[in-house]
C-alpha cells in the first residue's frame, strides 16, 4: 500500500470517478455500477485496484458490501505531493 500502487490506482478515469463517487457518501458495488456502462467484472476489477492500493475499504453490511473512501492513504499522497512541491520551491 505504498505511493507507487496509490498513483496507479489514480492513472484510471474510471477509479478517479469513483473516488469522487465515494467521496460524497459510502456505496455498495451495485450502486457503483448503476453510474458507468462497464460490465461487473471490469467494476470488480476497478474496487479490488483501489482496495490494495488502501484507498478505499469496504465493510460488510447485512448482505451488502459498503465502499468508503480510506482518508489516510490520501493523507499520504498529499503530504508527498507537498513535500515534492516545497523540495521544488527551494531547488533542492
Amino acid at each position: 500500500m505504498g505511493l507507487s500502487s496509490a498513483f496507479k490506482a489514480l492513472s484510471d478515469p474510471v477509479r478517479r470517478k469513483i473516488l469522487y463517487m465515494l467521496k460524497e457518501r459510502d456505496m455498495t458495488a451495485g450502486e457503483i455500477a448503476e453510474k458507468f456502462d462497464i460490465s461487473w467484472p471490469t467494476i470488480s476489477h476497478h474496487l479490488n485496484v483501489l482496495k490494495q492500493a488502501g484507498m478505499v475499504i469496504d465493510e460488510r453490511k447485512g448482505q451488502n458490501i459498503y465502499y468508503s473512501l480510506n482518508t489516510s492513504v490520501f493523507e499520504e499522497v498529499v503530504a508527498f505531493l507537498m513535500e515534492l512541491w516545497g523540495r521544488k520551491e527551494t531547488g533542492f
